[in-house]
């Protein structure tokens, strides 16, 4: 697993200082069922605004 998860959105309630993400859990989803072809496919469904 990743040691360091990156995240440029900082209204997001788990953002911290250096763009990390901080939540326990990453949830992502794919907007087309199980499988996704690129990044603009897929959704972080763990984003809460802050």
């Amino acid at each position: 697993m990743a040691k360091d998860v990156l995240c440029e959105v900082n209204n997001c309630s788990y953002w911290a200082k250096g763009n990390k993400c901080a939540a326990e859990q990453i949830y992502v989803v794919s907007h087309k069922g199980k499988t996704a072809d690129n990044s603009k496919e897929t959704d972080c469904k763990t984003f809460e605004p802050a």
